[in-house]
């Protein structure tokens, strides 16, 4: 008989209680799977719990909450040796959760569960940031990240990624150029800008497509990046509909070096990173997912 799988399961303690979750894995039991499952309580158990699995002989490390966790347990799996690394599996749980929903993992618990646990395996890229943190979705800075960062969490849990526009209208009195200078091979930039975006994925901020051409399987990073040179209804259109723009400079980089005159401030899959340089580099084939076979960010 062929030996099931054996998965821990990394919950964001904010969603301890979600009864579907407790169901499907109680389903998935019944099954025979071996299903480990912990909680964090705040940052660094992430990559405790990866350890953990590693030495459980886990085959599955599945992140069960938003992009923040998905960051989190993506970055733990990274820095281990290929040789005992385990599947990454998503169970989107979060307010936002652009990774998952651009990997149309289903939003279904049950179904995402079933999938991080029995789906085939996808070597993925990832992105690392001055040697040090780490994105697998995308890393944004200026106002878009303003935006993401500083919405009200009683706002995205009542009502989910619109908060991110809402807010974006209710805060326009913060809205302004920085100055940067972007480097990588055979490309170079420098101005005034309102969003950079570097993307591994295509989404952010609840659901804004602002590398839509990015995929996580070519070993390239794709960059966007909208320069200051226009009005703001213009701006606001293109960030909110995708819409082209001729303002909008766009590129794809295996790496790329970001440098500002001022510290500016990188959302990195919704952890902040504040710095006057950032060396972003993406790494191959770090990472085995479990994705749904018409995953459209893959190749």
């Amino acid at each position: 008989m062929e030996k099931k799988p054996v998965t821990l399961l990394i919950l964001n303690g904010k969603s301890a209680d979600n009864e579907e979750l407790r169901n499907a894995i109680g389903a998935l039991r019944a099954e025979d799977y071996t299903l480990h499952v912990r909680v964090t309580w705040e940052y660094g158990d992430a990559g405790r719990y990866v350890e953990e699995a590693i030495r459980l002989n886990a085959d599955n490390v599945v992140a069960a909450g938003g992009d923040g966790t998905v960051n989190e347990v993506a970055a733990a799996l990274a820095v281990q040796p290929e040789a005992v690394r385990p599947c990454l599996g998503i169970v989107p749980l979060g307010t936002a959760n652009d990774f998952a929903t651009g990997c149309q993992i289903p939003t279904a618990i049950h179904n995402a569960l079933t999938l991080a646990i029995k789906g085939s395996a996808t070597a993925i890229d990832i992105a690392k940031v001055n040697d040090s943190h780490y994105f697998i979705n995308m890393a944004t800075g200026g106002f878009a990240t303003s935006i993401t960062t500083e919405t009200p969490a009683k706002m995205k849990a009542a009502l989910g990624s619109a908060s991110y526009v809402l807010h974006a209208l209710f805060r326009m009195d913060m809205l302004q150029a920085e100055r940067g200078e972007i480097h990588g091979p055979d490309f170079h930039w420098s101005g005034d800008t309102l969003v950079i975006a570097v993307g591994n994925g295509r989404q952010a901020g609840g659901g804004q497509q602002l590398c839509p051409e990015a995929v996580i399987n070519d070993g390239q990073l794709a960059l966007s990046v909208l320069s200051a040179k226009e009005l703001l209804p213009n701006m606001l259109q293109t960030w909110f509909t995708g819409s082209d723009n001729q303002n909008m400079i766009s590129a794809t980089l295996p790496w790329l070096t970001i440098t500002a005159p001022n510290e500016m401030t990188f959302n990195l899959d919704g952890e902040p990173l504040t710095a006057k340089r950032f060396h972003i580099e993406v790494i191959p084939a770090a990472l085995r997912c479990r994705l749904p076979p018409q995953c459209p960010l893959l190749e």
